[in-house]
């Protein structure tokens, strides 16, 4: 039997998660002195609601390789193959927890690809991980599939309050000020793991038709799912799908929400799709 474990910064919820047979593991979010698990202690609503009343960002937990060493022994035990899709290498230590816990116990039976993704496009390398693991494949296989995707997936995401990233210094103050005078949105993508900046766009109109442009240049691969992502806006992911409908027409569409691990960074506001490139 093979397993599949991912952490919550794939914002899949609790329940797709149990839908996929997947199993999640919560990565841990700090305000000041009180720590929350994302998804068991803090939903998403309070998370934004407690954002928007902080002074200074909260901060993120990877997961220790105590807490793997533990999990892992159980697969280890029950002779379970099992594949590990966690948050990108290069946003948090969480991987290298998970193989420093693997080397301990000399668990051959635990696969981990760096998926150098977060978010909705981490969600829909575990979507398509799920599929894969119903048509018999083994971890194996499934590991070395994942990592052919890898290099395919595309995430495009406006940014539409700037205050976060401000916060979290990777803004300088003069530019949040003029950028949101002006209704700059920031354009969004993850290029080798980490999170770039491809463009800016005046109103979020001209943001979507940015991130159209976008995914002309690389267009979607028929053979996978979609997933739109959006961080406590519903109204702009519903405005954004109508806009993307003729691209998205006849497509496995997966609607997912930005938790507290990337919301930390991009506040409320944020939305885009992922996707496999053809």
């Amino acid at each position: 039997m093979v397993k599949i474990l991912t952490d919550s910064s794939c914002d899949l919820s609790p329940a797709r998660c149990e839908e996929l047979g997947v199993e999640l593991l919560p990565i841990t979010v700090n305000f000041g002195e009180e720590s929350y698990r994302a998804n068991v202690d803090i939903s998403n609503e309070e998370f934004y609601q407690k954002l928007a009343a902080a002074s200074e960002l909260p901060k993120t937990a990877q997961i220790t390789p105590a807490f793997f060493e533990n999990k892992f022994k159980e697969y280890k035990d029950s002779g379970d193959d099992v594949l590990c899709l966690f948050i990108s290498s290069m946003m948090s230590g969480t991987l290298q927890s998970a193989r420093i816990a693997k080397n301990l116990l000399g668990a051959d039976n635990i696969y981990l690809p760096d998926t150098l993704n977060v978010t909705f496009a981490l969600g829909l390398l575990v979507e398509e991980a799920a599929k894969m693991r119903d048509r018999g494949l083994s971890a194996a296989e499934m590991a070395e599939e994942v990592e052919k995707l890898v290099p395919r997936v595309r995430l495009w995401a406006l940014i539409d309050d700037l205050k976060y990233l401000k916060m979290g210094g990777r803004l300088s103050a003069t530019s949040a000020l003029v950028a949101s005078i002006l209704g700059i949105c920031p354009i969004i993508t993850l290029e080798n793991g980490l999170v770039e900046v491809v463009g800016k766009a005046r109103g979020k109109k001209a943001a979507f038709k940015y991130m159209q442009g976008l995914v002309e240049k690389e267009p979607i691969s028929g053979d996978f799912a979609v997933t739109v992502g959006h961080a406590a806006v519903p109204k702009t992911r519903d405005d954004f799908l109508e806009f993307m409908s003729a691209a998205l027409k006849k497509r496995e569409i997966h609607k997912l929400d930005i938790g507290s691990i990337v919301g930390t960074h991009t506040g409320p506001g944020a939305c885009g799709l992922a996707y496999i490139r053809k």
